[in-house]
């Protein structure tokens, strides 16, 4: 008798297998999270709760499905052996979420207060025509340009103006030197500032606006992990900018970021934080100027804010 002709199997369902990967892409075992919480907090001094567990899927799925990894277990024995990949993994972890001119308190006081008195004590021959700022997490660079259009309006001619933009994130950084966002996004921007310094996309770049040449020239970016050694020098910063950063840091972590962020100030330097933040619990070593802004030294003998 012939033999019966052989059949050959079925094509796995292209849909099926879809879905089958888009499940184990959706899913992490508890043991994979930990170890991804622990290289996580080594490597940016993020901690993530439990509840940060969807939040850390939704942001590597997306990588793994470039890499074609089916498992977080074998892309967390990816990271580990590639320091490159280490960083994509930081890079997509991270959240970059900013706008110009957030908290309209900070600026407010810069514009009332602290640009003001600079005027006056360089007029007084009391310091030198120079300002050094940093931003210490720049995202995409709503930060550290706002605070470029801000002082070249203060101070339009005579002084020596410098803004440091760092963040942990290098594609975050590249969209940052870029300087061009969506043109939705001018309604952040004070109206007389948007005019002197923001340029209107035409053509190609309809729809988006890029920070002019004047502001441009005055930012300069770096990596930068907060929760690393590889600091700026301590003691040049008239402004450091650290806002809505210390909430993601365990408590050891914030400790220490705020004792290096401190000693990066000036002589009569201002630290500012985010409006969930505080550095009440964690040093001693400086003040309350209005809440969320700081400088070195104990309190006024008054008590008060001045």
């Amino acid at each position: 008798m012939a033999d019966s002709p052989r059949q050959e199997p079925k094509p796995k369902d292209a849909f099926a297998a879809a879905a089958e990967a888009h499940r184990t892409l959706t899913q992490i075992s508890d043991r994979d999270f930990t170890r991804y919480q622990e290289l996580v907090n080594r490597e940016a001094g993020i901690w993530l709760s439990p509840v940060k567990k969807a939040l850390l899927v939704g942001r590597l799925a997306r990588r793994l499905r470039e890499l074609g990894i089916t498992s977080y277990s074998d892309y967390y024995d990816r990271v580990v052996e590639d320091p490159a990949e280490r960083i994509k993994m930081v890079d997509a972890v991270c959240t970059n979420e900013t706008h110009f001119f957030r908290e309209p308190r900070h600026w407010e006081f810069l514009a009332d207060q602290v640009y003001p008195a600079w005027q006056e004590q360089a007029a007084a021959g009391r310091r030198e025509r120079k300002v050094r700022v940093w931003s210490a997490a720049c995202s995409s660079g709503e930060e550290p340009y706002s605070l470029a259009m801000s002082l070249l309006t203060a101070f339009p001619t005579g002084w020596s103006l410098e803004v440091l933009a760092t963040d942990l994130s290098t594609k975050i950084l590249d969209r940052a030197r870029a300087a061009t966002w969506p043109l939705a996004k001018s309604s952040e921007i004070p109206e007389a500032y948007l005019k002197a310094f923001m340029l209107k996309g035409f053509g190609a770049y309809e729809g988006t606006m890029r920070a002019g040449p004047e502001i441009r020239s005055l930012v300069k970016f770096a990596r930068l992990n907060l929760n690393g050694d590889d600091w700026p020098p301590a003691g040049g910063f008239d402004l450091v900018f650290c806002r809505n950063v210390l909430i993601y840091f365990d408590r050891v972590t914030k400790e220490k970021v705020v004792s290096k962020l401190l000693d990066r100030l000036a002589p009569g330097g201002h630290l500012f934080l985010g409006h969930a933040e505080s550095l009440g619990g964690f040093t001693t070593r400086a003040h309350t100027i209005i809440p969320t802004v700081y400088s070195l030294g104990p309190p006024p003998r008054s008590g008060r804010a001045r």
